[in-house]
């Protein structure tokens, strides 16, 4: 960890990119990988540069994020949360928005190479996520605003940069691709609405209308528990369905977290529980689909095994 004392301006830009969610772009890149490795077409340099152009986009969105909640009064009220170096005037507004801008314009660099070296459903995926980045809380009609975060993370931290990961090191999708991301998609929502149920008071005095807010805590509890537990569900009808190998069942070991957050939920209501909650659902994510990578590569390597042992 960055020393704050030391380095407080080092450590504000740190807290600023909010990188304990960024588990939302390795996730679902380690998927592309374990995936295009089982087709054999795995390629490490596109794959490697998918992984940095897309961080360098989340960096921009969350940065975006950072600065309009700040212009809109978002962070006036609020308690606990990634971020909010503007409001403790660590880091200036301008500051904030030019790295924004720098890293959005970074990541789109990048996959305008790996443009040039694939083929044109990146245009739409590439095209797309800029714009999810951007217009997330900025612009006329932000996104998180209008009670369509959760939807925006689902898609494109979750199908949209499966199959664009995958697309970049060989152009050739299926829907295959697109059914074996649900778990990470649900379970990416799953974070963003963790923290807005965390920030309904704040969200709600400044007029930021978050399914959350709109719909009120019980229905957000039920939301977060369809999220969480659902990804779970994806998870065996993938399996039964032979989309995934049985080893991805090895992420049911993060199954009694899930539940525990999910009880959180539907029994506390202070500020600190809920943030400390946002960031464990951040880490189960993680640790999901990390599995369902891994018990991926354990499968692979498992058939290997056993073709020598026949051959």
């Amino acid at each position: 960890m960055i020393d704050a004392q030391k380095h407080p301006k080092i450590a504000a830009w740190y807290s600023a990119t909010r990188p304990r969610v960024f588990t939302a772009t390795y996730v679902p890149i380690a998927l592309a990988g374990v995936v295009a490795l089982d087709d054999g077409v795995f390629r490490l340099l596109p794959f490697v540069l998918a992984l940095i152009g897309t961080l360098f986009l989340q960096t921009g969105a969350n940065l975006v994020n950072e600065y309009f909640d700040f212009r809109r009064g978002a962070d006036t009220l609020k308690e606990a949360g990634q971020g909010l170096t503007i409001k403790q005037k660590i880091l200036t507004p301008e500051e904030v928005r030019n790295g924004a801008a720098l890293s959005i314009v970074v990541g789109a660099l990048i996959g305008l190479f790996l443009l040039a070296h694939s083929g044109p459903l990146l245009w739409v995926i590439g095209v797309g996520g800029v714009l999810v980045a951007i217009t997330y809380t900025a612009g006329p009609f932000p996104l998180a605003y209008n009670g369509l975060g959760e939807v925006a993370a689902g898609v494109f931290m979750g199908p949209a940069i499966v199959v664009g990961a995958y697309y970049v090191m060989h152009p050739f999708v299926d829907w295959n691709l697109v059914w074996i991301s649900v778990p990470i998609g649900l379970m990416v929502a799953a974070i963003l609405h963790a923290n807005n149920i965390r920030d309904m008071p704040a969200d709600r005095a400044v007029n930021k209308r978050t399914l959350a807010v709109i719909f009120g805590r019980r229905v957000a509890n039920h939301e977060y528990a369809v999220l969480t537990l659902g990804a779970y569900v994806a998870l065996v009808a993938l399996v039964a369905l032979r989309l995934m190998p049985p080893f991805a069942l090895i992420a049911l070991v993060t199954l009694p977290e899930a539940y525990q957050l999910t009880r959180i939920y539907y029994t506390a209501d202070d500020v600190p529980t809920m943030h400390q909650a946002q960031g464990r659902t951040a880490r189960l994510h993680g640790r999901f689909g990390y599995l369902i990578a891994l018990g991926w590569l354990l499968w692979l390597i498992f058939g290997l095994v056993v073709g020598g042992l026949f051959a």
